[in-house]
């Protein structure tokens, strides 16, 4: 879902950075006044093991899953690095297609973090399924480019596999439910489980860091951006099942990311395209949007994702991504971790900083790591020149560079993948889907159809897969009432049945007298969902979000 916009026009808000940027800046030794002279090839290593009287003694932990001796070891590794090497370590790029080898050339040759996986990265057999095994070796082929300077510590090989409509990696993987599905089935162990399962097929395939999942808080229709990717519209509920997910990814050796800090979910305007503005006080932000961030912050989550939202309360005009009084409050609220901004080729950025300026700007305003800046050279080029010039301090660059060798070094060690085969989850998937499933009209525990039934919208696969379940539920197609699939994006519809695919909301307008959310569109949901239909099995989903005049928790009684 991220895009690249270019355009070259400098907003007021880029000033605004620029003379924050001096303030941090301040004290800055200087180019070449800390930093080891260029070495482009020079070897990498973390601290040697402990002596034995120190492996006997407790470590101290760090508060964010790390202890010490990752901090003491990422400390020594980047203080041997060079000021190339440092800028590389911040750095978490994109790249077009299938060449992996040209790629590995660059993280190689710029000293990246790694990379992440977008959608047109991904190998496909020619019917269209991943090439699992292309994807490991891609994997694989990335992994060793990013320790090709003699890293200790794993690089970062990342992807967005939400669930829903956020998923980088199709079949014969796991499709799985949106993340709403989770807040409707009211069951934290199902959470865990579920981001459990999605990270050990994750795992499985070379990957070590999933962009998940949203902690952001919907406000309902009027949000364009999150929708069912968010849990919930209750900022405890999306806090308690946002933690369970993200511990479910960590059993499985996977890292986390809550998104999108301070809350994407309440803010009408689409950053992928322009950037939105979030007009609460401080003290509302406390209350709701803050609050799943503060959880995951007190549960110890290592990674936080800065999102391209103007905050008044923060810094007016200014995304809170390259924000300082945005990175302020996340420290006020005791993250000690890393830091990670969202896409910086979104138009929210790429319009107001453009030929990646915003990169150092990130940085100097306090964040760790740069996701998919739209020109990683240039990005890289832009970081440099600014500790040269004394525009971004040399600490503020090591101190980032540590925070992520630290999260890397522990993750490697106490966290070893615990991969599982594509599509293991599909049992799982199932049932998620039987225990969100929430009908808002119609019967609750008797059959809604007859025999026979007509289906209309949603897309060709989606009717395809309904005729599959159909079949298997004893359902005939092509006469009798009509069954009308509502996708993402879709409006209300008129039929006997309506049934929302993703967020319920267009339920609300539609003229049916059986209604049904059922928060996926997988083979799996569909037979759930002809279960119901065909009055073999109850719907014990209850609304987490309202509908409509419906309250949140509306459903089968």
């Amino acid at each position: 879902m991220r895009e690249s916009f270019h355009r070259r026009s400098l907003f007021p808000a880029a000033a605004a950075v620029l003379t924050g940027l001096a303030l941090v800046s301040t004290g800055c030794t200087g180019p070449g006044a800390s930093d080891p002279a260029p070495s482009p090839g020079r070897n990498i290593q973390s601290a040697p093991p402990p002596a034995a009287d120190a492996r006997s003694a407790k470590p101290r932990p760090l508060g964010w899953g790390p202890d010490q001796r990752d901090a003491d070891a990422a400390a020594k590794a980047v203080g041997a690095m060079s000021l190339e090497q440092k800028a590389g370590q911040v750095l978490l790029p994109f790249f077009a297609g299938p060449d992996y080898e040209a790629h590995a050339r660059t993280i190689e040759r710029l000293h990246l973090a790694g990379s992440i996986i977008m959608s047109d990265n991904v190998p496909a057999t020619p019917d269209g399924w991943v090439d699992t095994a292309a994807m490991r070796g891609a994997t694989m082929r990335l992994q060793r480019a990013a320790r090709a300077d003699g890293r200790s510590w794993p690089g970062m090989i990342a992807v967005d596999q939400e669930g829903g409509v956020v998923a980088r990696l199709r079949a014969p993987l796991t499709e799985w439910p949106a993340p709403m599905s989770y807040g409707a089935a009211g069951s934290e162990p199902l959470a865990s489980a579920a981001g459990r399962a999605i990270s050990a097929e994750l795992a499985g395939l070379g990957f070590n860091v999933d962009f998940a999942p949203s902690t952001d808080v919907t406000m309902g229709p009027a949000d364009p951006t999150i929708g069912a990717r968010s849990i919930s519209g209750s900022a405890h509920t999306a806090a308690e099942f946002g933690i369970a997910f993200s511990k479910g990814m960590l059993g499985a050796g996977i890292l986390p990311a809550a998104k999108h800090f301070p809350g994407h979910g309440s803010v009408t305007v689409d950053s992928h395209k322009v950037l939105p503005v979030q007009n609460a006080s401080l003290k509302q932000l406390r209350a709701k949007d803050l609050l799943p961030f503060q959880a995951a912050i007190d549960a110890g989550l290592p990674m936080v994702m800065t999102g391209h939202i103007a905050v008044r309360a923060f810094q007016p005009g200014v995304p809170a991504s390259v924000s300082k009084a945005s990175y302020a409050e996340l420290r006020r609220m005791g993250f000690k971790g890393v830091a990670v901004t969202d896409a910086l080729n979104m138009g929210a950025i790429q319009q107001q900083f453009p030929r990646d300026s915003a990169a150092p700007l990130a940085l100097a305003a306090g964040a760790d790591l740069l996701l998919m800046p739209a020109s990683v050279e240039a990005a890289h080029t832009a970081i440099v020149n600014a500790v040269r010039s004394g525009a971004l301090a040399a600490a503020r660059l090591d101190e980032a560079a540590r925070r992520v060798a630290t999260m890397q070094l522990w993750r490697g060690r106490s966290h070893p993948p615990r991969g599982s085969a594509p599509g293991s989850g599909s049992a799982l998937s199932e049932k998620i889907s039987q225990e969100a499933i929430t009908v808002l009209a119609g019967p609750c525990r008797a059959r809604i159809v007859p025999p026979r039934v007509r289906v209309s919208g949603g897309s060709e696969q989606d009717r395809a897969r309904f005729a599959v379940a159909a079949k298997q539920a004893g359902i005939g197609i092509g006469a009798g009432p009509l069954v009308t699939l509502i996708g993402y994006g879709g409006a209300p519809a008129t039929a006997d049945v309506a049934v929302s695919l993703d967020a319920p909301w267009p339920l609300a307008k539609s003229t049916a007298r059986a209604k049904i959310a059922l928060y996926g569109r997988s083979q799996e949901a569909f037979d759930v969902l002809l279960a119901v239909l065909a009055g073999k099995a109850a719907a014990p989903g209850k609304l987490p979000v309202a509908v409509g005049r419906q309250r949140p928790g509306s459903g089968c009684r």
